[in-house]
């Protein structure tokens, strides 16, 4: 048994100072309030612990890709993203031909097997050209039941989210085909209509993909997709919150109007996280990086992130305040909310019976270690 005290540890849904956290083969034992019940085997007195970051929507980091459809590239990838407190990750694929997307999902579907991810998530193909944001729209293509039913098939259960535009013909049908293979389907990179959106949710979607980016805009005429997704409680909206994709006014506003439980925080990030500005890809699609901002080639449509969770960890603590009710906010909804949102049992907070997932920061929440497993990282 290892036993660990900290100064500050977010429990669950509370902040408890101080706190302390046991762990044995791998899962929580025990964990209370209060000074540690034994001399502890790790004193963390003047730090933060709160549950491993669970990251549902990343394309690669570290100059990594999951698109590629190479082990070496998705274990780099999820490597980065594991120094910087993910120690949860679904990888996210693009837009790609049927082909290549049987061939990503096969390889990425063993790559779960073997615990390096957590599972698939398909952004795409089946998405809006008019919204295609870094998708090749060339690919973009309607929703059909072959091919819906080869990708399963070829995932073999490791396909976590799918993300489509319910407009599209076909869509309807895909979700509840998808949604009785219990996967989680999210509307995103969608035109969709307010009535389009809400027809998606009674069809069995349950989650927005980075709400308010690559979806038709918010109008006093025409709300479209982002007000159905925000005021329909059984729905769980993704946010892009690096300063980048969203106002931190408009951060602030959702959380506060739904509720951390509803929202999640996705990196969205690519190959670039972690790497100088420069050129790169995210699928087929080139991408230039100026002043960590991703960009398409020529375009001033956005490419994803550079994003890591640690850092949206920090943003969002600090739009919330930076009071211990703003670190319970950002825990749940960097681990506790996406967690729940992707049916992952056994990750997602510090409690009894969980997987000894945590992150360790100093006081302005800047990592100095990560336990994956009940293992410590060598290196952060």
């Amino acid at each position: 048994m290892t036993l660990i005290a900290t100064g500050t540890i977010v429990l669950e849904d509370r902040v408890c100072k101080p706190g302390w956290l046991a762990t044995s083969a791998g899962r929580i034992i025990d964990c209370g309030p209060g000074p540690a019940p034994r001399p502890p085997d790790h004193d963390f007195a003047d730090h933060v612990v709160v549950p491993g970051f669970v990251d549902m929507h990343v394309h690669g980091g570290g100059g990594a890709s999951y698109t590629d459809g190479l082990s070496s590239q998705i274990e780099r990838a999820a490597e980065f993203h594991l120094r910087h407190g993910t120690t949860t990750t679904v990888a996210s694929l693009v837009t790609a031909s049927p082909e290549n997307l049987l061939r990503q999902v096969r390889v990425l579907a063993e790559m779960t097997r073997q615990k390096t991810v957590a599972g698939v998530h398909l952004e795409g193909p089946w998405l809006s050209a008019v919204r295609c944001g870094a998708h090749d729209a060339t690919l973009m293509r309607d929703p059909d039941p072959a091919e819906v039913d080869a990708l399963l098939t070829a995932a073999d259960g490791t396909i976590r989210m799918v993300t489509l535009a319910p407009e599209l013909p076909g869509s309807l049908a895909a979700i509840a085909r998808i949604s009785d293979a219990d996967v989680v389907v999210a509307v995103g990179h969608t035109d969709a209509s307010y009535n389009d959106a809400q027809r998606a949710i009674e069809s069995g979607a349950t989650v927005g993909t980075h709400v308010f980016n690559g979806m038709r805009p918010l109008h006093h005429r025409d709300p479209g997709p982002a007000l159905a997704l925000l005021e329909d409680p059984r729905i769980t909206v993704e946010l892009i919150a690096d300063g980048v994709h969203l106002h931190p006014a408009l951060v602030r506003h959702v959380i506060e109007s739904v509720g951390p439980d509803r929202v999640a925080l996705i990196t969205d990030a690519m190959a670039a996280a972690g790497l100088p500005d420069g050129s790169f890809r995210i699928g087929a699609v080139e991408v230039e990086v100026t002043e960590r901002v991703a960009r398409v080639r020529g375009m001033s449509t956005i490419a994803g992130s550079t994003a890591t969770m640690d850092q949206l960890f920090r943003t969002v603590v600090g739009q919330l305040g930076g009071s211990d009710e703003a670190l319970a906010k950002a825990a749940q909804m960097t681990a506790t909310t996406p967690a729940r949102a992707l049916k992952l049992d056994h990750v997602g907070s510090l409690r009894i019976g969980m997987d000894a997932n945590c992150v360790v920061m100093e006081k302005d929440l800047r990592i100095q270690q990560v336990m994956r497993n009940g293992s410590w990282l060598r290196h952060c």
